[in-house]
């Protein structure tokens, strides 16, 4: 399997327009929030992370950065390519050795814990968290804006490097879509998974099956939800990830 980078710089040269991530916010503080970016914007979404990781943050391949951001969700999925883009670890358990802490509630005792720490306030339009933050605390609305669209990475990461740890478990960068149930082709798939670490992955999928992702957060749509047809779903991730197998 390609790296993370690979499979997103892959879908964008093969069509950079199209929606990479539709994602509906059903929830009572979303408030019906909808925002599509296309697989050109995640990308400059994703360069302008993992620039603020590796240059802003000191973040390097064996680095490990704990994503504490809620699934399903657009922020949760282009923090975890950036990661992916440094070559680094992303972590989704609760780790107070984790040398970076991305989480929208920065006054929480893991966050005053962290030497570093990435302010995510999740509304797509907000332009700072809302409020003044200590010192250490990076607020990604007002900052992340400051850092490059395109981003190299400085050193190289190994396929048998740890990617991804989730409920104990570890999986190397060439384990991340392992044990998945297959995406069709070209598939608009729909992720409604609260499963973080599975989410992650089912991004990576369905980039890696050249199709795009439909995320709702909340209740989960029915058969007769009209958005379902309107955006032309054809593929309805699981909700829950598979056993893990051990070889």
């Amino acid at each position: 399997m390609p790296f993370p980078s690979q499979l997103l710089a892959d879908a964008v040269a093969a069509d950079g327009t199209r929606p990479a991530v539709t994602f509906y916010d059903d929830t009572p503080e979303g408030r019906g929030e909808r925002i599509e970016i296309s697989r050109r914007v995640l990308r400059t979404w994703v360069s302008k992370a993992a620039n603020a990781l590796q240059e802003g943050l000191d973040v390097v391949p064996g680095s490990v950065v704990l994503v504490d951001l809620p699934s399903p969700h657009w922020r949760l999925a282009y923090w975890a390519l950036a990661v992916w883009s440094v070559g680094a670890t992303l972590t989704l358990d609760p780790f107070e050795g984790a040398d970076v802490l991305v989480t929208t509630d920065p006054d929480s005792e893991l966050a005053e814990d962290s030497d570093e720490v990435v302010a995510v306030a999740l509304p797509a339009l907000t332009r700072d968290f809302g409020r003044e933050l200590r010192s250490g605390v990076m607020d990604e609305a007002a900052e992340l804006s400051s850092y490059a669209d395109e981003f190299t990475a400085w050193d190289e990461v190994d396929v048998d490097d740890i990617a991804l740890v989730h409920d104990g478990q570890r999986l190397s960068y060439g384990e991340l879509l392992d044990g998945l149930e297959p995406v069709p082709h070209g598939a608009r798939a729909l992720l409604t998974t609260t499963d973080r670490g599975l989410l992650v992955r089912q991004v990576l999928q369905v980039l890696a099956a050249e199709g795009s992702a439909v995320l709702v957060r909340g209740d989960v749509p029915g058969p007769d939800d009209g958005r379902v047809s309107a955006e032309g779903v054809t593929f309805r991730a699981p909700g829950q990830a598979p056993p893990r197998v051990e070889s």
